[in-house]
């Protein structure tokens, strides 16, 4: 029996595109790197440069502010780059200048705006898990890298399409906002505490809480360079004060060594590190200023994105974590993420937050420099 002829594909769009190629040779090119999933040749400059002027620039500003500046330069960097909301636009920040609102006309066609431009930002209505999954299948499609905000208690919703993504090696970014009980009056069913821990869970996500503007520009940077594998970014709804980095090379490693005892006056090598993300940099930095009061020496490490420090060598993590140095931990969480670092203690929450003013519930729940110097203090006379 004679097999059937077999018939080769053609890649995406190769037929429609062939016809005007030749009279179109710039956007041609332009739509094949864009199916393609490849970044523009010169988008590693306008990176460098956004760096270069979130650092100058030193703002205090909440990270889902930050994440706003740094999509004000990529988004006008990136055509293919599609943002959208699950009706929290205003508090996710998720718009910029180069993305106005997606608007389609009743014979189905997308409409400009006053300006010409076409609509690249969508307003998904109260649905988050339609939003991540329709990111799903725009990235599937090819030609745009999607993103998407809504609060990270609501990443819930989203985890099946999350988890999707991630099975799929697909660059889907999520940016969830209002990162812990920070929140505040809200109460505890908007604030997040498991869902940092759970969603490092899923393999091939990254997952970032930056704790300044740098960190957040260099999470999105690496957002956008992962062609296989989604982000979730986890961004603050408080003002976060800018970190006095010594060097800002290894923040794109997930973790790094941001202040020594000595940079603060202490002439002794550390004898305890402070390891914290997002918000709780800056706690761990006073702390450590409470701690050089006493004639104790603390190295405070900043961890941005523990899915990406646990992918670094060996090497580079003893550097940062020596094995001969205790261990004290600080996120607005549950605890038992932290664990396998080989803390000594961990400030965290392993509880469900309340409704207050977010002042109130730091020092309720034991986020202050004080406490989490006197943890640092506790663990070290363990060890006399």
């Amino acid at each position: 029996m004679q097999k059937p002829a077999v018939r080769k594909k053609k890649p995406l769009g190769t037929k429609s595109l062939q016809p005007s190629a030749a009279a179109y040779p710039a956007q041609a090119e332009e739509f094949k790197r864009r199916m393609a999933g490849v970044l523009p040749k010169g988008f590693s400059k306008v990176v460098a440069e956004t760096l270069a002027a979130t650092h100058a620039k030193a703002e205090t500003v909440a990270s889902r502010k930050a994440s706003q500046l740094a999509l004000e330069a990529f988004t006008a960097a990136l055509p293919e780059l599609l943002g959208g909301s699950a009706d929290l636009t205003g508090s996710n920040l998720t718009n910029t200048k180069s993305t106005p609102a997606l608007r389609i006309d009743l014979a189905g066609d997308v409409k400009r705006d006053a300006e010409g431009k076409l609509g690249r930002h969508i307003n998904y209505g109260v649905r988050e898990f339609g939003m991540a999954a329709i990111m799903n299948g725009v990235v599937l499609h090819g030609g745009f890298i999607p993103y998407g905000g809504t609060f990270l208690t609501f990443s819930d919703y989203s985890r099946n399409a999350i988890r999707m993504a991630a099975l799929m090696k697909q660059r889907v970014i999520h940016v969830f906002t209002h990162d812990s009980i920070g929140l505040g009056e809200d109460g505890p069913t908007h604030q997040s505490v498991e869902h940092a821990a759970s969603l490092r869970l899923i393999p091939n996500l990254d997952v970032w809480r930056p704790a300044d503007t740098l960190e957040t520009a260099i999470a999105w940077a690496t957002a956008l360079a992962n062609k296989n594998k989604p982000t979730a970014l986890l961004l603050s709804r408080q003002n976060l004060p800018y970190l006095p980095k010594q060097t800002a090379d290894n923040i794109d490693k997930g973790a790094y060594v941001l202040s020594e005892p000595e940079h603060i006056g202490v002439k002794r090598k550390a004898q305890i590190v402070l390891m914290a993300s997002g918000s709780e940099v800056g706690l761990a930095l006073d702390a450590q200023k409470l701690l050089a009061s006493q004639k104790i020496a603390a190295r405070v490490v900043s961890v941005p994105s523990t899915t990406t420090f646990d992918r670094q060598t060996a090497v580079y993590k003893a550097l940062v974590l020596p094995a001969n140095l205790p261990r004290v931990a600080v996120e607005m969480g549950v605890t038992d993420g932290w664990w396998k670092y080989g803390c000594a203690a961990v400030v965290g929450l392993d509880t469900y937050g309340e409704s207050a003013p977010a002042p109130v519930l730091f020092k309720h729940f034991g986020f202050t420099a004080q406490n989490v110097a006197d943890t640092a203090c506790a663990v070290l006379a363990k060890r006399v």
